[in-house]
């Protein structure tokens, strides 16, 4: 893993939407690939569709010499926080960029509890969530190309 001196995780804004788009797109244009090149939802997502996420959402970002370089997003309801669209620059991907976000966004929230969830085939992002601590609970048939695999992280486990 390399370590990035220069790497600045915080929080994303408006003007930040376009390239963490293009990002989210390249990044999920390699796991569409994984499912028999289904068009996935974050393939699809627009400028806007990210900007009403952000009324309820927090956008983090990773920027790296001057250049964003990956994003998550979260949101909390109840004692549950619920992660989505983690997603790093494509050439970029197991350098320790997703877990240094992952992390991020974990300490901006005070919740017993962190949901995610991903494709049943996207075995890289499971593994970098279960080192983190995430444990799969349940799996939604959604096609036959695709199941998806929900995970849980609490903060008291008990």
């Amino acid at each position: 893993m390399k370590h990035h001196l220069n790497l600045i995780i915080d929080v994303a804004g408006q003007s930040d939407i376009p390239a963490i788009l293009d990002i989210q797109k390249r990044a999920f244009k390699g796991e569409s690939a994984l499912y028999g090149h289904k068009i996935l939802p974050p393939q699809l997502e627009t400028v806007d569709e990210i900007e009403q996420a952000m009324s309820k959402s927090v956008l983090i970002k990773a920027v790296l010499g001057g250049r964003i370089v990956g994003s998550v997003r979260a949101y909390q309801k109840g004692d549950t926080c619920f992660i989505a669209r983690l997603v790093v620059e494509p050439e970029l991907q197991n350098q320790g960029i997703g877990r240094k976000l992952m992390e991020r966004i974990e300490t901006f929230f005070s919740c017993e509890r962190f949901e995610l969830f991903t494709g049943h085939r996207s075995e890289k992002s499971i593994a970098l969530y279960e080192k983190l601590g995430y444990r799969r609970y349940r799996e939604v048939f959604e096609s036959d190309l695709l199941r998806l695999v929900y995970l849980e992280k609490r903060k008291n486990p008990h």
